[in-house]
């Protein structure tokens, strides 16, 4: 394998960095990347943090993944990237400096946007290598996801790597155009893009169910030591969610929380004036489970508050499967 000119043979562990484009002070800005290849021929793998920058729950997740003394790969090739968009790092932002979303310029282009030129170099450098892929993602600023699987779980091969992975709840998501996600199923690579936690900051039940997600998949793959595990439940799948909006403006006082049951009817929130007077309640439209929400207390009439996840009859056992999971996952 090259990466960047430089060589990997198999046995080896390297950790090199791929250029892009350099600061406007001169300084050279370069995506570190972690590669290690077994002795023995197997699938090889990318893992993506910090696609958007401002979604750090992946970089911890990868730097326990290979910091861990146990971790070894004994088959194959993992490629493990902490920050793609290394610009939005620097800066605490989900966006690239010249403001675009980078999970919306793959496949990109040599000579394009420097948002379209950063997805160019990861395509072809990382992405092309690989015949699977793990992308790790958070809610965005002042919103949080329960840890949650969204893939094309339509195709086989990619359903069992998502239920392999062992969060409760997996969203069978549509590709969006010029998403990292998209172009790696026109590359063949079958993908994974986990999502847990808020924008800004660590969050430890997501970042531990991230880690063993990962190993479980590899697991799974044949490229770790195969570990002695309970039989777990089969993980739930959502083929539809919706986002509940505020009707109103002003203070929130919130009763759901993130993997909660809702009925159709039930009071998720309380929308209430400065001085207390209640203005406007959220109410569910049709049951469902919590599978992200806002945090801040504070709403501009239209904004997403609430996001459901649908299951039909078997939601009961959904949301006893969550409950479940998060005391056995919690630290």
């Amino acid at each position: 394998m090259i990466i960047a000119g430089i060589e990997i043979k198999p046995g080896e562990q390297k950790q090199i960095e791929i250029p892009v484009a350099k600061l406007y002070t001169d300084t050279e800005i370069s995506i570190p990347v972690h590669i290690t290849c077994a002795k023995r021929a197997g699938p090889t793998v990318f893992i993506s943090a910090a696609v958007h920058g401002d979604e750090l729950n992946g970089i911890e997740i990868i730097r326990r993944l290979t910091r861990s003394p146990s971790f070894k790969i004994t088959k194959g090739c993992l490629i493990a990237v902490p920050m793609v968009n290394i610009y939005g790092v620097l800066n605490q932002s989900r966006y690239m400096p010249d403001r675009r979303d980078l999970n919306r310029c793959f496949p990109g282009s040599e000579k394009g946007s420097l948002a379209g030129r950063l997805a160019h170099i990861f395509l072809n450098e990382i992405v092309a290598h690989c015949d699977y892929g793990i992308d790790l993602h958070t809610g965005a600023i002042h919103r949080s996801n329960l840890p949650q699987i969204r893939a094309n779980l339509k195709d086989p091969e990619t359903k069992q790597l998502a239920e392999a992975f062992g969060v409760p709840v997996l969203l069978n998501a549509d590709l969006r155009d010029g998403s990292l996600r998209e172009a790696a199923v026109d590359n063949n690579t079958k993908i994974l893009l986990y999502e847990a936690g808020e924008a800004l900051r660590f969050d430890e039940l997501s970042i531990q169910s991230g880690v063993k997600g990962i190993l479980k998949v590899l697991s799974h793959l044949g490229m770790i030591k195969k570990r002695r595990s309970s039989k777990k439940a089969a993980p739930y799948v959502a083929y539809n969610s919706s986002w509940l909006r505020a009707s109103a403006s002003g203070i929130v006082n919130e009763y759901a929380k993130l993997g909660d049951l809702v009925e159709a009817g039930d009071i998720l929130a309380e929308i209430n004036s400065p001085f207390g007077e209640l203005i406007n309640q959220v109410t569910a439209k049709r049951s469902g489970i919590v599978i992200g929400k806002q945090n801040i207390p504070l709403v501009q009439e239209g904004d997403a508050m609430y996001h459901l996840a649908y299951f039909g009859a078997e939601q009961d056992e959904v949301a006893e499967q969550i409950e479940n999971w998060q005391e056995s996952v919690s630290p």
